[in-house]
């Protein structure tokens, strides 16, 4: 990869990764231009905009390296593609991963074509990943970092979008990247890591939601059918969730109760207390599958695969049962898997691509 002369538009957001991005690009003889996305207009509870606190941030960082940078609006993009869905699943009870639809529909959508305007030759992120480009096919390759990979959020990239990235992280250890930039005087080198969905920050999820969707109240049942209290709506709840359900224990029994399922028809959350098993699934039905690179030639294949970020990998087998439709089989139980979140498949080294989750099976007997 020729670097001298060319143009390589980071994706800055006023956190340390993306500015390490920047430094280590131009370090190496990249001609870089920073592009600040501002995606949510709204301020926090304490009525401060964190997109503008961010984008002063990025013209700190820009300044100091040199380079110039640019600010652009999708926030209508975001709503229309992102937040609208994010609503409709939660609206439809079920728990949607937001950060992946916004990498698949902005970042690696609207933003490379705005970069492309710019005359990007190579676009760049803060992700911990890595990649591979071997002609016209691009795969994702796992980050050093085995406690950041991001790879889990970039599952529904195209090869298009894949093509002419570069993810100057992808061997660097988190502790790296803060080093890098204390020893570089980057002023987000102490800065705050981001987390949970970026619209709610670190807003109240329950107050943020009843803004856009109308609570509706309803019984919480054991799944024997004993009523045991009241929810405040159901998509307010995730599969496996502990806290906030405000249930007493039962005399004499170890344990807390946690959420199970929903009976949206009924308005209905279901809860057990203290035993797990009814939690566990043997495997899942997943739809909207995209393949990194390609499809694999057999319909039946063994791999490992990831039904939340903060997981480590699991063996599965893998059945291919349409164009983009598959049945996954866990060689272990696994405890809450959510219909909405995303399945997410890999080899030893790289991201093979990945799914929504439609729903769960048992097949054995507990």
């Amino acid at each position: 990869m020729s670097k001298d002369g060319k143009t390589v538009v980071v994706g800055m957001s006023g956190g340390v990764d993306s500015s390490v991005a920047a430094l280590l690009l131009k370090n190496q003889g990249f001609r870089v231009i920073g592009l600040f996305m501002r995606n949510w207009e709204e301020s926090d509870e304490n009525g401060v905009c964190t997109a503008a606190e961010d984008f002063e941030d990025v013209k700190r960082v820009c300044g100091l390296l040199d380079i110039p940078y640019y600010t652009v609006n999708f926030t209508k993009e975001y709503m229309d593609r992102v937040f609208s869905y994010f609503l409709s699943e939660y609206k439809s009870g079920r728990t949607p991963n937001p950060d992946v639809l916004c990498n698949r529909e902005i970042k690696f959508g609207p933003f490379k074509q705005y970069a492309n305007s710019l005359g990007a030759d190579f676009i760049a992120t803060g992700h911990y990943c890595g990649i591979s480009h071997e002609g016209d096919v691009h795969r994702l390759i796992k980050a050093k970092d085995q406690n950041k990979d991001q790879t889990y959020f970039l599952n529904q990239l195209s090869q298009e979008q894949l093509e002419g990235v570069i993810f100057p992280l992808a061997d660097l250890e988190k502790a790296e990247v803060r080093k890098i930039a204390e020893e570089n005087g980057l002023a987000t080198a102490k800065k705050k890591d981001s987390t949970g969905i970026c619209f709610i920050g670190e807003r109240n999820f329950r107050k943020f939601l009843q803004e856009y969707l109308p609570a509706r109240r309803g019984e919480i049942r054991s799944l024997e059918g004993e009523l045991v209290g009241e929810h405040f709506g159901l998509m307010y709840y995730t599969i496996g969730q502990r806290r906030g359900l405000d249930l007493g224990g039962r005399k004499g029994e170890d344990g807390r109760w946690f959420v199970v399922r929903k009976d949206l028809k009924k308005n209905v959350l279901y809860v057990s207390h203290g035993d797990e098993r009814p939690l566990y699934s043997d495997g899942c039905y997943v739809s909207g599958v995209n393949f990194i690179p390609f499809p694999r030639k057999e319909n039946d294949y063994r791999c490992y695969a990831k039904f939340r970020y903060r997981q480590s990998e699991q063996r599965v087998r893998v059945l291919r049962t349409g164009e983009n439709t598959l049945t996954v089989h866990f060689d272990e139980p696994q405890r809450a898997v959510t219909e909405g979140q995303y399945a997410v498949f890999y080899d030893e080294t790289q991201c093979l691509g990945g799914g929504v989750i439609e729903g769960t099976f048992c097949a054995r007997k507990n």
